[in-house]
């Protein structure tokens, strides 16, 4: 299932207050991804999903390595990812290289939460900008982001565009999954979301 969107800008503070303009609703600080140089906020988006809302951590250094999700190239923000939840992160790595789709080797992941304590959880690398196939994420033993009370924006859909749809069918059917992809010339990615007042937006 789907575990959440990656919403990345050049600037944490402008996205933020991009969703927040566009939904009414302020996603709620996150933490800090140590050694990568990013932070993100965070919003309930509806049966166990959410929205991460990432980009440059003014608190920390640049990093010795590229930002993930291609932060360091955008020039404003934009949808550009989405993770799917696994219980088995390893057995599923597995069963998608049968069935044609490699999503990349397992990582360890933390991050530092506002109030101090640390979440950790698995991973594959997020595909390069523009490729829309998902990556894997497992929480394992830690409460999942959307257990702590986050201010909410119901998702009602997610579709996308791509030059070349089937590439993106591979991923997903391989992972036994269903994404709308529209053929165009560039690779987009678009949440339909309800906002505060009850009105549909979209988010891209």
């Amino acid at each position: 299932m789907l575990d959440h969107l990656v919403y990345a800008g050049p600037d944490l503070a402008a996205a933020v207050a991009h969703v927040a303009e566009l939904t009414g609703v302020t996603p709620a600080p996150g933490g800090s991804h140590v050694g990568l140089g990013t932070a993100n906020h965070l919003a309930d988006l509806g049966a166990g999903m959410y929205l991460e809302v990432i980009g440059p951590d003014p608190a920390q250094p640049d990093p010795d390595v590229p930002r993930p999700f291609g932060i360091d190239d955008l020039t404003e923000p934009a949808l550009v990812a989405w993770a799917v939840r696994t219980t088995d992160l390893d057995a599923t790595i597995a069963e998608a290289r049968a069935h044609g789709f490699d999503p990349g080797d397992a990582l360890e992941m933390s991050r530092a939460t506002a109030d101090g304590e640390t979440l950790n959880w698995r991973l594959t690398p997020p595909s390069a900008p523009g490729t829309l196939r998902p990556f894997l994420i497992d929480w394992g033993t830690t409460p999942h982001p959307t257990t702590r009370g986050l201010p909410s924006i119901p998702l009602l859909m997610v579709t996308a565009t791509h030059p070349d749809p089937s590439s993106v069918h591979t991923a997903t059917e391989a992972l036994g999954l269903e994404l709308l992809v529209r053929r165009a010339d560039k690779a987009t990615l678009t949440a339909a979301l309800r906002t505060a007042e009850g009105r549909q937006v979209a988010l891209s």
